[in-house]
């Protein structure tokens, strides 16, 4: 098959999306499949292109066998709605202009959204190349930002979400990432038979046990003898890491250590947090790459997967929970639903989300029990083998596409 996959983010930019998108090219290309991806210039979280990138209208790159076209975009860091829909809009525009001829012929047009403006460039070039449109869908768009109150413009929100269903609609096949997700697509009227559920999952040969290292624990900073209690990942507005400084706060004078890695809209709010609370066990990091997430990983004795307390977020399930727990490591969640359930079936702890105390408790007695911490290590790796391997998983999506493209 000729696959283009147009996604506003991707490596070397940092996050959840552009990890699933990049795993799920590079295994669809060792199939055989001819694969194009058509992005922006890096710049996400910071705003910040990189000095290779700037200037240019386009770049043409070839990334473990398959190509990388990228196009000029408006870069602007991950704050403030109105920068960052004009950055959003700006990719729309110039993937379809600037992409359209260079990324040549195509069987399916595959888009993942959030963004949710690059759908409609992807629509007009599946249309262009007479090839069938994929619509992945890795948040609920609009939606969570209403429930999060970014959205409060009801004619504003009723367009946006007309527009949502008339891109189902145009769709051969919309692939969700939950169970809740199909759900709720249902519920407002997408065919059964269109919606497929693929669900993020993690890279096996990627993420493996692996011995600590106390250099890596120290740049954590973690003294000798101490539980390292990590949270890396986006620090975003969804994820409730203020919830997760109060619990530190509960846990101050005990050898607890708490690291926080990564970047996001939320980053300023957690840094004041901390600051306000005078919290010495905890350690803010900015992101990195992710080829150093394993090593980072293999340092810390237990793993947070945090989410704000939100009834939406009971369908929403973060890609860092497969992760973590394909490292063998011992994870908390403070969350419920859908992600809620899978984590407590691979022998995670699980507590009300923003609960500061439950959350504080739960981590004290996984510290008091190195035993119990390698026995819930053990049990996750296994469970992910069986369930969330992320090339069975992007072999399951090859046959959706193949399923769209065979008529």
């Amino acid at each position: 098959m000729r696959v283009l996959v147009v996604c506003h983010y991707f490596p070397p930019e940092i996050g959840a999306p552009q990890a699933r998108v990049s795993e799920l090219a590079r295994t669809w290309a060792e199939a055989g499949d001819q694969v194009t991806v058509l992005t922006g210039m890096p710049n996400h979280p910071t705003g910040v292109v990189p000095e290779e990138y700037r200037g240019r209208t386009r770049a043409d790159e070839t990334v473990d066998g398959y190509r990388v076209v990228r196009t000029w975009l408006y870069a602007t860091r991950n704050t403030g709605t109105l920068k960052k829909t004009i950055g959003h809009l700006s990719f729309m525009l110039t993937s379809f202009f600037l992409g359209l001829r260079p990324t040549g012929k195509a069987d399916v047009v595959v888009v993942s959204s959030p963004t949710f403006f690059s759908v409609f460039a992807a629509w007009a070039l599946a249309r262009c190349k007479r090839a069938a449109l994929v619509v992945e869908v890795r948040d609920l768009w609009p939606a969570i930002f209403v429930e999060l109150g970014v959205l409060r413009n009801r004619p504003v929100i009723r367009l946006l979400e007309r527009l949502e269903l008339a891109a189902y609609r145009a769709a051969a096949a919309v692939v969700v990432v939950t169970e809740g997700f199909r759900d709720d697509l249902l519920r407002r009227g997408v065919p059964a038979g269109k919606v497929h559920v693929i669900p993020n999952g993690a890279d096996l040969d990627r993420f493996r046990p692996a011995a600590p290292d106390d250099r890596t624990r120290a740049e954590l900073g973690a003294q000798p003898g101490d539980t390292l209690v990590l949270y890396i990942g986006a620090h975003g507005i969804s994820h409730g890491l203020e919830a997760v400084a109060d619990a530190a706060a509960k846990l101050t004078g005990e050898a607890i250590h708490f690291a926080f890695v990564g970047e996001g809209a939320a980053k300023e709010r957690l840094e004041a947090r901390v600051a306000n609370l005078h919290l010495d066990n905890v350690t803010l990091l900015p992101g990195v790459a992710r080829h150093h997430v394993p090593r980072l990983l293999a340092a810390a004795d237990v793993c947070l997967v945090p989410l704000r307390d939100v009834p939406l977020f009971g369908s929403f399930i973060p890609s860092k929970m497969f992760e973590y727990m394909a490292a063998s490591k011992a994870v908390v969640g403070s969350l419920r639903g859908e992600p809620a359930r899978i984590l407590a079936a691979a022998g995670a702890v699980v507590v009300e989300p923003e609960d500061p105390t439950a959350l504080a408790d739960a981590v004290r007695d996984l510290a008091a029990d190195p035993w119990r911490r390698t026995r819930m290590g053990d049990q996750a790796r296994a469970y992910v083998a069986a369930h969330y391997d992320r090339r069975a998983l992007a072999e399951r999506y090859r046959a959706i596409l193949a399923g769209v493209v065979a008529p």
